[in-house]
């Protein structure tokens, strides 16, 4: 029988140790299939830094790279820079890229570094227990605001793609999710789209995944991918931004 569906080879044969439902062994797969259909496998340098992607070079056959809580684009610029010839990205959540990590990100935007960033949006703080993450909706209960987010005093979520649009640097900016499978694929043509431009010299590109994170949202799976298209979406309209 001819396989038609089957490992990518940019993508180890581990155990996953990711929580039921969450959104980033799809974004894992997605980019090793990504990798292995545009032949970079010899020149990709993934950057991963603290969150619960921290492990993501335990997934990914190819050079990888981990940096501090909020630095990877820091460290990405720097690989970019030296090695002009690899097309390096980073994989960040947003508690990563959107708090600790904002300085590094708007930096590297305006700048226009030829770089691809690969944005978890779960509205939460994972790995850490979550906490309020810069991109939690007003009302949102989390481990820090247990009767749910303000928007005086907390603040409102931060929307980092239409922020990074706004700068003359930043070439490409979409907004997908893993709500279900037809838009898994739309995901995908997004990150594809991203690693291209780098391949073509265009400077910096984004893509931002809406991605359910059931656990701490105290949610089954199914809730969760629900909650994403029914709650999330009126927040973060997905959509090609720049």
């Amino acid at each position: 029988m001819k396989k038609i569906f089957t490992r990518p080879e940019a993508l180890k044969d581990a155990p996953n140790h990711y929580c039921p439902g969450c959104g980033h062994g799809i974004a894992h797969r997605l980019i090793a299939e990504i990798v292995d259909e545009t032949g970079i496998r010899e020149r990709v340098i993934g950057v991963a830094p603290v969150g619960c992607a921290v492990v993501a070079y335990d997934y990914w056959n190819f050079d990888c790279s981990e940096a501090a809580h909020g630095r990877a684009l820091a460290v990405a610029t720097a690989i970019k820079r030296l090695r002009p010839q690899n097309i390096v990205f980073t994989y960040q959540g947003d508690g990563d890229l959107a708090a600790i990590g904002t300085n590094e990100t708007i930096h590297a935007a305006n700048r226009g570094e030829n770089l691809t960033v690969i944005f978890i949006n779960n509205a939460i703080y994972g790995m850490t227990g979550g906490q309020m993450a810069p991109t939690t909706l007003v009302g949102q209960k989390t481990a820090t605001t247990p009767s749910g987010r303000e928007g005086k005093g907390h603040g409102y979520p931060l929307k980092i793609s239409e922020i990074l649009s706004l700068l003359p640097g930043v070439c490409y900016v979409e907004r997908v999710s893993f709500q279900d499978p037809q838009h898994v694929l739309k995901a995908k043509a997004a990150i594809k789209q991203a690693f291209l431009n780098q391949i073509k010299g265009q400077g910096f590109s984004l893509v931002e995944i809406l991605s359910p994170c059931p656990t701490y949202w105290g949610m089954s799976p199914k809730d969760a991918l629900d909650w994403t298209r029914d709650v999330m979406q009126k927040e973060f309209p997905l959509g090609k931004i720049k």
